[in-house]
């Protein structure tokens, strides 16, 4: 087996555990209060990393840089958390959240000042009609949590364009470690003043966090850290579309969700407009002209 094959295979075992990890949050959460799962559990992440984080230091001078970063990722995890908490059919949070690359054109025009790509304007419509028909029920009605998956999307790609513009200057893995704490601690925060533990912690959820923890989180990081390393871009780019997709499937095999025809062809929607929008990205990339 090549390594780029075993790059791919790392990609998509990446996205499978993402999948698996909206479980495991969900589940977690049914035991325990929201916020100090998130807390517990991005802490504990990132003390995982830290042994590996010894030979690598953050220059001070970017530090203040590196914790800013670390709150949009805390503000982008608290709102997907309390997301995850509140929404009843996590296949449709998952399609919704998905749109958060699609906004990371439009954060980067205002941040960098890089105007989109004529795919960009392509491919956007076919999304915006793809959540139509995903969020739209007949009669039309909205639930509040696709509002705030939607929000969450939309920090999500603020958090993505500043940690890509910090990660050229700073060591990868001190910065993520970084994230994980800041994020860990805001959860920590969070729960001590408007938290209370209303059922004693079982076993059971506490083997829930210990699986987001290692699996959904640790071990995720480091494979999708191995897989894009060797990867090819083009297959990187539309593997990591998948993880929407495998959510819905991992719902409807662990909850018996099942999502309507019309919120299916929503979701496929989003998903071609993102493929096609990576498609014809990575198709630019040996040349230098512009579309």
């Amino acid at each position: 087996m090549t390594r780029q094959r075993q790059a791919d295979l790392l990609l998509v075992l990446t996205t499978l555990i993402a999948a698996c990890g909206w479980i495991f949050s969900r589940e977690a959460i049914s035991g325990m209060p929201v916020f100090a799962f998130l807390g517990l559990r991005f802490f504990g992440a990132a003390l995982v990393l830290l042994p590996f984080c010894l030979r690598q230091r953050i220059p001070l001078a970017k530090l203040r840089q590196v914790l800013i970063s670390g709150f949009w990722m805390a503000l982008n995890l608290c709102l997907w958390i309390w997301s995850v908490s509140t929404t009843p059919s996590l296949g449709e949070g998952a399609f919704i959240m998905s749109l958060s690359m699609l906004f990371v054109p439009l954060v980067a025009w205002a941040m960098m000042n890089t105007r989109p790509a004529r795919a960009y304007w392509e491919c956007l419509p076919v999304a915006i009609i793809g959540l139509a028909l995903l969020s739209l029920h007949t009669p039309i009605t909205f639930h509040p949590s696709q509002g705030w998956f939607l929000l969450t999307a939309f920090v999500q790609s603020i958090n993505f364009c500043y940690t890509s513009r910090c990660a050229r200057e700073v060591p990868l893995l001190p910065m993520t470690a970084v994230q994980l704490a800041v994020t860990g601690i805001a959860g920590l925060l969070i729960s001590a003043l408007f938290e209370a533990w209303t059922q004693p912690f079982t076993a059971t959820t506490g083997m829930w966090l210990v699986a987001s923890i290692f699996i959904a989180t640790s071990l995720r990081f480091a494979l999708q850290l191995q897989g894009q390393k060797y990867a090819a871009v083009a297959s990187a780019a539309i593997i990591m579309v998948l993880e929407p997709l495998l959510t819905v499937i991992a719902a409807s095999l662990w909850y018996g969700e099942r999502l309507p025809l019309q919120k299916i062809v929503g979701g496929v929607l989003i998903l071609l407009a993102q493929i096609w929008f990576r498609w014809r990205m990575v198709a630019r990339l040996p040349s230098t002209s512009k579309l």
